[in-house]
């Protein structure tokens, strides 16, 4: 039998493949006609998706010059908002510098500083900043020197 495909752009084609095609194999023909991958294609008749790939173009009740449209899958759609991880905010985290190191939370404006949060590895980093400051200071100090 014949059918007519329609892609994306609004080109039809005609096909000529037997009744107990299979939904997949008709979908590797249009890939190797279309020169797309057989994932990325999606098969529409009479506004039904052809989503099983071991049914036939019977079971779908396509008939002989019945028309299928081309369509490509909807990828991704807008990446999930992250909230602030604080007990009962329900704000928005900020991107940069809303994301703690120590505990991999992820904080609003009001809660983004270590102190408000509680962090579990704050009094560690804390100590380490003292450390580290208290080395730099000792390596800076100037000794006076006498008689001059």
């Amino acid at each position: 039998m014949q059918v007519f495909v329609r892609n994306v752009a609004g080109d039809t084609f005609a096909l000529a493949v037997p009744e107990s095609t299979t939904i997949s194999t008709l979908s590797s023909l249009l890939a190797l006609r279309t020169n797309l991958p057989a994932s990325d294609l999606r098969l529409v008749h009479a506004g039904k998706h052809l989503s099983q790939p071991t049914s036939t173009l019977s079971d779908y009740s396509i008939r002989p010059e019945s028309t299928i449209h081309l369509a490509f899958p909807l990828r991704g759609g807008a990446p999930k908002k992250i909230k602030c991880n604080f007990k009962d905010c329900k704000d928005r985290a900020q991107p940069i510098v809303g994301d703690c190191g120590f505990c991999t939370g992820h904080f609003c404006g009001k809660h983004r500083m270590l102190e408000s949060h509680a962090c579990s590895g704050l009094e560690n980093c804390k100590e380490e900043e003292k450390q580290r400051n208290r080395e730099r200071l000792e390596k800076e100090r100037t000794v006076a020197i006498k008689g001059i």
